[in-house]
């Protein structure tokens, strides 16, 4: 790794901030951390970083030990304490970015949450935001007044799928009418390398308040794989409904694919219990599926994905690059 590029992970993303280092041939730069007993952070880093091209690795989830709320805070505090330490350039590498669904006002007086999060950032002089596969990207492009760079997660699944799905007739399906073009991209680079067409197909759904209803599939999957694509999995509500109506459908089986497996609430039970072959997500969320669901989890390394693109940030060669298949 080149002298002028300081990488750095704080604890709670260390280990893919570890397969990062690996990956770029190198190891993690010390930093400090405390959290003080009244529930106050500091951290810092313990290297020099004047004028260096500096990177930070926070995954922004909850966890058992951390709230989103916690990582987000720590995250600004070690990014301004890089900037006040004469650091050249910071970019904060967020594999899962917290508060992107909140992107528009869904009730009068409502909140645009991401927006104001993209305001921390800028408030602590961040330069640049590397995320992967976030809900609504011509939000966090318009949100963000600092520089963002965008990895797909597609190319690492669409490689893994050809391994399992081989010559068979497949079908990629959006979970619900918003993600139609993300599963278009899907189908095409899956085509690419199938050398072949794969037709695309959604399902229906309506959001209420007390949960989501529908399940109507615009298309056919009769007779094919089909394989459903969402950007990630939360109460997995709209996946497994999408899972289910492919199989009733006529499907000859059944595969997810999400970028992000948050896996809360209800997910373990909804997952366990549909028609699946097989669910692919990546490890910007630490894996947390338990019982006969985690059985059939898949995990992609995204890590690799993150090191080139800080490479080619650092080098100001392409990102987009990257996603091509």
């Amino acid at each position: 790794m080149p002298d002028d590029l300081r990488l750095f992970a704080l604890s709670e993303s260390r280990g893919f901030g570890e397969a990062i280092a690996s990956a770029l041939d190198t190891e993690l730069d010390a930093h400090h951390e405390r959290t003080f007993t009244d529930g106050e952070h500091e951290v810092r880093p313990e290297v020099n970083v004047r004028g260096r091209d500096v990177f930070v690795v926070q995954s922004l989830y909850a966890d058992d030990t951390w709230s989103v709320n916690d990582k987000l805070c720590r995250l600004l505090f070690m990014l301004g304490a890089l900037r006040d330490a004469s650091a050249e350039r910071v970019t904060a590498v967020i594999p899962y970015l917290c508060y992107q669904r909140k992107d528009r006002k869904t009730r009068p007086r409502g909140p645009v949450t991401t927006r104001y999060v993209a305001g921390l950032f800028e408030a602590v002089g961040v330069d640049r935001v590397l995320t992967m596969d976030v809900h609504n990207l011509a939000v966090l492009q318009n949100a963000f007044q600092a520089r963002t760079e965008h990895l797909l997660g597609h190319p690492l699944f669409v490689h893994r799928l050809t391994d399992v799905v081989g010559a068979e007739e497949v079908a990629v399906v959006s979970p619900d009418e918003g993600g139609v073009k993300r599963a278009g991209k899907f189908a095409e680079g899956l085509g690419a390398v199938l050398n072949c067409e794969v037709p695309t197909a959604f399902v229906e759904k309506m959001r209420k308040d007390d949960g989501v209803t529908g399940g109507a599939l615009v298309g056919s999957v009769e007779d094919r794989t089909a394989i459903v694509v969402d950007d990630m999995v939360s109460t997995a509500g709209t996946m497994t409904q999408a899972i289910r109506s492919c199989a009733e459908e006529g499907a000859e089986s059944v595969y997810a694919v999400a970028t992000h497996g948050l896996f809360v609430g209800e997910a373990d039970e909804r997952l366990e219990t549909a028609p699946l072959d097989a669910l692919f997500v990546t490890n910007t969320v630490a894996p947390r599926l338990t019982g006969a669901a985690a059985e059939r989890l898949q995990i992609c390394n995204a890590a690799p994905r993150f090191a080139a693109a800080i490479q080619a940030v650092h080098t100001e060669t392409s990102v987009s690059a990257l996603n091509e298949v």
